[in-house]
């Protein structure tokens, strides 16, 4: 039987497919899935490099930051914030999404400045594409700084919490 040549070929990588292979890889434990059908494919990462969402054929377009002019100060200044003179361990984002503070909006913070935090302590949620995941702060010692607010997007490797092993 011939295909009808009148309806349009299904995109077999919508948001719904890309968030269930998003499910599959949390539930697996997995760090990479690459799918290919004809000529689409899709490949999604997360840990050790930036996480990827990569469809083909064809670029995302993403919207660029203005640039600053050339005599402005802020040019002058370093990217990253100044290293403290404590001996500080980072606890960073392991991908991209939005930061939760808190486990609800009617509850508090997970952790602020000065709370005692072991290595299976959740810190904060962090969101991508309706999926909210625990982060620990796989370290111990005591919250030294919030370096994001709630509810902020962050960049995959962005420092979240400091926190003095002290």
């Amino acid at each position: 039987m011939a295909a009808d040549k009148t309806l349009p070929a299904p995109h077999p990588f919508d948001v719904n497919t890309v968030e269930h292979l998003i499910t599959l890889m949390a539930q697996h434990e997995l760090s990479e899935i690459s799918l290919a059908d004809g000529e689409q494919r899709i490949r999604l990462r997360k840990g050790g490099a930036v996480p990827t969402a990569a469809f083909l054929p064809g670029p995302m377009p993403y919207p660029m930051p203005a640039a600053a002019p050339a005599s402005s100060p802020a040019n002058s200044a370093p990217a990253d914030p100044p290293q403290p003179a404590k001996q500080l361990l980072e606890i960073k984002s392991p991908m991209v999404g939005t930061f939760y503070a808190k486990p609800s909006p009617d509850k508090p913070d997970f952790v602020s400045v000065g709370s005692k935090v072991g290595p299976t302590t959740v810190v904060c949620k962090l969101e991508a594409m309706k999926i909210f995941n625990d982060l620990t702060a796989d370290v111990s010692g005591t919250v030294a700084e919030v370096c994001v607010k709630n509810a902020q997007a962050v960049e995959y490797g962005e420092v979240l919490f400091r926190v003095d092993p002290a």
